[in-house]
């Protein structure tokens, strides 16, 4: 039987917001096939310039069933490298895995399937999710598509640039520090990291630890909310997820937000490294503002102890994965992932103890700074995308970096303190690099950030458009 021809061209479908694909899937005016068709073709065109969706399952997709009045429809979307799909390879970006083809799928991805969503492919990510820039033995590296020379950050690297070259109109995300904003950052992209617990939960052996989190990633705030409310909900196999909010992020998210109260730090009280380029623009962004109901005001709070309190989170989490992995898979494992680990069993029980008591120091300190502001804003990243082949800067603004995480440290608040984070697009460096914002909401605040995120992103009007990869 052969299937009627839709009236858009596969670029205009590939350009359309995910919430208007969605309404043409459920009004009959286009099919989840033409989606798919479109996908693929749009891949075909920018995978050689930026490596970013690194398995493809169209005959999967075409098979699968959605009815067109769930939440997604038959969109497709990207899943990120670290979740399963069944029958679709999943390597994690190492050697261990280069070949894994799971029976069962994360239960985020059935999740999302059940809601409508087509897996269509899986995204690049560095090993194991380490580290902020997308490389890895298995499946090569990820390309920033505004300069293919650049970096597309990490370490959901290949979702970021699947949405800005719109091979995919939603993609999957995973964040502890910083791998899904990071790349969002560096790609012109939304990225939300939402608070542990609001989408799905952490892996089935740490299912109680909250550093990690999944989230969702899409070209305009409005589809990220839509995202994040196919992710949302309770269920007994994550056992810190809780049910969806009432009224949906979406909803919210287009109400009006009434005064929004402002608070801008460039280095979080000298904790982190930032240049004035990028500093230059965020502060242009919010100058330009000039609306009556936000007031930007530059301030931060006192967070101490929060680099050795993100460390041990972090080493907990490395050292528990570790533990239940083959050594056929952790003896391919990257140098920096053997220090991490070096670093996690050189910690003691008292190092732990104490980080859970500086947590909660942070988190109380970030409770009764939310009293007065709606949103704290920073940096996302301290410095502009650099070349590909450096894996990560040995200096920002003149500051040493210790190692690959250190450059990292605008993301350890909103980990560390279990809150929302988005980056929102608001500029970009002399060069033509994007620059993001970040903004960090209160605990399970998603949607007053995602409310106060649209209406900074109206103000601004950037022009969300499709990248066709840069060379420079």
């Amino acid at each position: 039987m052969t299937r009627p021809e839709t009236r858009f061209s596969g670029p205009e479908l590939c350009a359309l917001s995910a919430r208007d694909a969605i309404g043409l899937l459920r009004q009959g005016e286009i099919t989840t096939a033409d989606l798919i068709d479109a996908s693929l073709a749009r891949m075909d065109q920018v995978e050689p310039d930026v490596n970013a969706v690194v398995t493809r399952c169209p005959d999967r997709a075409l098979a699968a069933t959605a009815a067109g009045d769930s939440l997604l429809a038959g969109l497709p979307i990207g899943i990120k490298d670290l979740n399963t799909v069944e029958g679709v390879r999943t390597t994690f970006g190492t050697k261990g895995m280069a070949d894994h083809v799971p029976n069962a799928s994360d239960p985020l991805v059935l999740r999302l399937e059940e809601r409508g969503g087509v897996v269509l492919g899986k995204t690049n990510t560095p090993e194991m999710g380490a580290g902020a820039n997308t490389f890895n033995a298995v499946c090569g590296a990820t390309r920033n598509p505004w300069n293919t020379r650049m970096n597309a950050a990490g370490s959901s690297g290949g979702a970021a640039v699947s949405l800005a070259t719109g091979e995919l109109w939603l993609s999957h995300g995973s964040d502890f520090g910083g791998s899904l904003r990071s790349p969002a950052n560096y790609c012109g992209i939304i990225g939300l990291r939402p608070s542990p617990g609001i989408a799905g939960g952490s892996s089935a052996h740490l299912g109680f630890t909250n550093g990690g989190v999944d989230g969702p990633m899409a070209r305009d705030v409005l589809d990220c909310a839509l995202f994040l409310d196919a992710m949302a909900g309770y269920d007994p196999v994550w056992p810190i997820s809780f049910p969806a909010p009432e009224t949906p992020y979406l909803e919210t998210a287009r109400r009006d937000a009434g005064e929004i109260r402002i608070a801008y730090t460039p280095d979080l009280n000298g904790f982190a490294a930032v240049t004035s380029e990028i500093d230059t623009v965020l502060r242009g962004a919010l100058e330009s503002l000039r609306l009556p109901s936000v007031t930007v005001e530059e301030h931060c709070p006192e967070l101490p102890r929060l680099d050795e309190t993100f460390r041990a989170l972090r080493c907990l989490s490395f050292l528990g994965s570790y533990q239940v992995t083959p050594e056929s898979i952790t003896r391919h494992y990257k140098d920096t992932i053997k220090g991490n680990l070096a670093d996690a069993r050189a910690m003691t029980f008292d190092d732990y103890v104490q980080a859970e008591r500086d947590r909660a120091t942070v988190y109380n300190t970030m409770a009764a700074f939310f009293k007065t502001h709606d949103v704290l804003a920073c940096p996302v990243n301290g410095l502009a995308p650099l070349p590909v082949e450096i894996e990560y800067p040995t200096e920002v603004a003149g500051r040493p970096m210790r190692d690959y995480i250190d450059w990292l440290q605008f993301a350890f608040l909103a980990t560390v303190a279990g809150l929302p984070a988005l980056s929102l697009p608001v500029g970009f460096t002399p060069s033509g690099m994007p620059v993001g914002l970040q903004l960090i909401g209160p605990p399970r605040g998603e949607a007053r950030l995602l409310q106060v995120a649209h209406t900074l992103e109206q103000a601004l009007n950037l022009p969300v458009t499709l990248i066709d990869p840069i060379k420079g």
